[in-house]
């Protein structure tokens, strides 16, 4: 881990940063950076507590939207995959749950219900044009 320096030192700050680093064992090292990183970008960049709220907010939405665009990401690929092997029954078995995750991560608001439309017509079009 790198040394940094605060202009401004916060309150706990350090007991913050010591206890994430001796909580955290050796395979979730990874895991103590993140949390780290997340301290000092709170307490470094935001002096407004609604600042630092929404910093935290926007981080917690960030993964939630990168989760459900890695999920419709896999199941294009299986319905593209089962496509490419010319397999009927797996192609429409892969787009019918591409269909349902599509829909959903439109419904939570991480997709366009245009870009949505595109996404499954696209799909279905592939399938289709097998048989």
């Amino acid at each position: 881990m790198s040394m940094f320096t605060l202009e401004r030192p916060c309150p706990g700050l350090m007991e913050q940063l010591q206890n994430a680093a001796q909580s955290c064992s050796a395979a979730h090292s990874r895991g103590a950076a993140n949390y780290i990183s997340i301290i000092l970008e709170v307490y470094g960049l935001a002096n407004i507590k609604s600042a630092k709220k929404r910093i935290l907010v926007t981080q917690t939405r960030t993964a939630r939207n990168k989760s459900i665009r890695s999920a419709v990401k896999t199941s294009i690929r299986k319905v593209e995959a089962a496509v490419a092997a010319k397999d009927q029954v797996a192609a429409q078995a892969a787009l019918k749950g591409a269909i349902s995750t599509i829909s959903k991560a439109t419904s939570k608001g991480v997709y366009h219900k245009n870009t949505a439309s595109r996404k499954i017509s696209r799909l279905s079009k592939a399938v289709n044009k097998m048989a």
